[in-house]
Formats: structure tokens, C-alpha cells, sequence
């Protein structure tokens, strides 16, 4: 089955930048909408951002002004580009996709989450 594959966590210091990104394991068609969200320890799961099929893109009050979702349809993956990055910040960070096949069978996939952990 596809997955979605997750990279680009780590350590960062406070003022830092990182980018997330999701890929599908293996080749589609395409990917519908797509959501990267967070978990802090304690918290429950939130949306960070998302971005439509057609490139709309919508992000949480929290990080408005500093993390940008994009994608790249050549690719089929989708980027969070995270700027100055505060404490707060740390958390598992997943993507969510709707997966379209090259046969029409869309699935609705999460990533396994990476680490984002900001601390000086």
C-alpha cells in the first residue's frame, strides 16, 4: 500500500528555520489536499496548514507569518517551511494527504510524524 514518507525534523534553536517534507512511497497520480498538523506532548493534535489540489493554501493564527505550505506537483510532495521557530513549536509534526492512483483509487494517508524539537 502507499504510504506518505516524512523528513526534515530536528533540533533547532530558538530564531531557527526547518523544512518538513511528505512524499508518497511510492509513484501516483496525484495528491488531492493535504494537512500537516502537530502534537505536543500533553496536547491534542492540531492543523498547522493546509493546501487544496489547487494550491489555496490556509494556516493556523500560531504560525501565520512564519511557516509557509507549498507543493510541488512535479514531485508529489509538499514542503512546511517553518521560520523563526520558538519552543512552542516543539512537537511530532505529521502530514495528511489524500492520495489519488493512477487507476482512480484515492486514499486517505497520514505519515509516521517527525520530531520537531526547538531549544537553545
Amino acid at each position: 500500500q502507499v504510504q506518505l514518507v516524512e523528513s526534515g525534523g530536528g533540533l533547532v534553536q530558538p530564531g531557527g528555520s526547518l523544512r518538513l517534507s511528505c512524499a508518497p512511497s511510492r509513484s501516483i497520480f496525484s495528491i488531492q489536499g493535504m494537512g500537516w498538523y502537530r502534537q505536543a506532548p500533553g496536547k491534542q493534535r492540531e492543523l498547522v496548514a493546509s493546501i487544496t489540489s489547487g494550491g489555496s493554501t490556509n494556516s493556523a493564527d500560531s504560525v501565520k507569518g512564519r511557516f509557509t505550505i507549498s507543493r510541488d506537483n512535479a514531485k508529489n510532495t509538499v514542503y512546511l517551511q517553518m521560520n523563526s521557530l520558538k519552543p512552542e513549536d516543539t512537537a511530532v509534526y505529521y502530514c495528511n494527504a489524500v492520495l489519488r492512483l493512477t487507476d482512480g483509487t484515492t486514499y486517505d494517508r497520514w505519515g509516521q510524524g517527525t520530531q520537531v524539537t526547538v531549544s537553545s
